[in-house]
């Protein structure tokens, strides 16, 4: 396939900026990917003595860069047990369909998460918001889209 720049529908082209804020009980997401790309950022601000759900994904990945703060990775290993990790900054942690993981903030701290985008279900095996599941339906409902 040839690269011609003149043969591109200009019209989609757009520079305007975007940031979308969503509530969580635990803090808050910064998403900075506007909705319908191949790829998903976002920054996640865990306030201190919070914690995410523990999680596993049934389609989607994660990587996470900790900006500031003190916060814990508590991650699934090869062997199936938890491991708590203490994020460094400085590093990439990475998570893969299936395996367990959950943040635990220290103090307040904020961490870049970039992934696959936002579909498929997020398994909440342990919430301490009592939240269920969040299927696609449940996703939109929480961030106010129905």
């Amino acid at each position: 396939m040839n690269f011609d720049p003149k043969n591109f529908d200009h019209s989609t082209f757009t520079n305007k900026p975007y940031v979308k804020r969503v509530e969580k009980p635990w803090g808050y997401e910064l998403h900075w990917v506007p909705e319908g790309m191949p790829y998903m950022g976002k920054i996640l601000h865990v306030n201190a003595g919070h914690r995410l759900s523990l999680q596993a994904h049934d389609i989607k990945q994660e990587s996470y860069w900790l900006l500031n703060g003190e916060c814990n990775l508590i991650l699934e290993n090869s062997k199936g047990e938890l491991e708590t990790i203490r994020l460094e900054k400085g590093k990439g942690y990475t998570t893969v369909v299936g395996q367990k993981h959950r943040h635990q903030a220290i103090t307040d701290c904020d961490i870049v998460e970039a992934s696959t985008p936002e579909m498929g279900t997020t398994w909440r095996l342990e919430d301490d918001y009592k939240r269920p599941d969040e299927t696609p339906d449940q996703r939109k409902k929480e961030r106010g889209e129905i």
